[in-house]
């Protein structure tokens, strides 16, 4: 039975329209190749921090909601995201049916 689980990513606020597209449409694919099951890819556009991420004091906010039947496809995101210095933050979790 597969599982459910939303990530939340935040995008450094400087990134080209353009770059942060593509970076979406990259980590959506992540989930898709690994076994996931997109149900929603939102923006939740530009919000303040309660206190300073790299250097930045704001951020975009991304969240994906996908289905999994293991965690291949959260593992890969994490290790990609972690990565990529485009992304801030990032923070997965496991949704109750």
């Amino acid at each position: 039975m597969a599982t459910k689980y939303e990530v939340t990513y935040i995008i450094k606020p400087d990134l080209e329209e353009d770059a942060k597209k593509s970076l979406i449409e990259n980590y959506d694919k992540v989930i898709a190749d690994n076994g996931g099951t997109m149900i929603e890819s939102s923006d939740w556009g530009k919000r303040r921090f309660a206190y300073e991420i790299n250097k930045y004091r704001e951020g975009t906010y991304h969240i994906m909601t996908f289905t999994a039947d293991n965690a291949e496809a959260v593992d890969e995101f994490t290790r990609l995201s972690k990565i990529d210095s485009a992304v801030l933050r990032s923070m997965t979790v496991k949704l109750d049916k």
